[in-house]
């Protein structure tokens, strides 16, 4: 990625009141809050004018501080309920930024329950945005099980039937449409996001990511698994 050329900054948003888990986002996680790996991996990126959090607790705040990033405004908490759209949220942390005399053209979001994304993802799908034309660009992984195959919902009779279909019967895994879920890293325009309203709209590339650095934590299972996995790779036992 060049430097000077464009202005970027990096929004990690980490509301109080999680549900899955309860706060999570300042859980201890390797001997440090669980959001503390989403700054720390920012700032050594070299990547960012600023590593911003956005969060309706003083809590986080106090903790998004003391680990370098800044918080130069507290979120509404209309905005940090479970039925507050994201979009929102997004939008109103651009406003506050652009009123605040924050400069940046480019806002990339991190999800701090996605603790394994690294400098590398974050280089990556910076350069495909800055090298398309597209509107937003956001991390993914290929998805399995796939909803073509393997994934099943009720009809109006209760009945398993598959969650989608298509146009010839899939027989194997392997020739099922490639589908992707998002893991934790998204990519807009300020000007974009400002015209639309939106961080999803029609022109959106999807960089790959390894599955393991976009490993999402939302359940007390998954928090464990993802334990594991960071003291297996701070043992060098396993690398990704």
């Amino acid at each position: 990625m060049k430097k000077n050329t464009v202005k970027v900054i990096c929004l990690i948003p980490a509301r109080g009141n999680s549900k899955g888990i309860k706060e999570k986002n300042t859980r201890s996680f390797g001997n440090k809050p669980l959001i503390a790996h989403t700054i720390k991996s920012a700032l050594k990126s070299n990547l960012f004018e600023h590593v911003i959090v956005s969060t309706d607790s003083q809590k986080i705040a106090s903790i998004a501080k003391k680990w370098g990033a800044d918080v130069p405004f507290i979120r509404p908490k209309k905005l940090a309920t479970d039925k507050a759209a994201f979009d929102d949220v997004l939008i109103h942390a651009v406003k506050k930024l652009i009123k605040m005399n924050y400069k940046f053209d480019i806002i990339l979001t991190r999800d701090c329950t996605a603790p394994f994304i690294d400098e590398k993802d974050m280089i990556g799908s910076l350069n495909l945005f800055l090298q398309s034309k597209c509107d937003a660009v956001f991390s993914v992984s290929k998805c399995h099980p796939n909803p073509y195959f393997g994934m099943f919902e009720q009809n109006s009779k209760k009945y398993l039937v598959p969650s989608k279909k298509f146009y010839k019967p899939i027989k194997r895994r392997q020739d099922a449409p490639l589908v992707y879920e998002l893991n934790g890293l998204y990519i807009n325009s300020k000007a974009i996001l400002l015209k639309t309203g939106k961080m999803f709209t029609k022109k959106i590339l999807p960089y790959e990511i390894d599955k393991e650095h976009g490993y999402l934590i939302d359940h007390d299972i998954q928090f464990t698994i993802a334990e594991m996995m960071y003291n297996l790779r701070k043992q060098s036992k396993i690398n990704f």
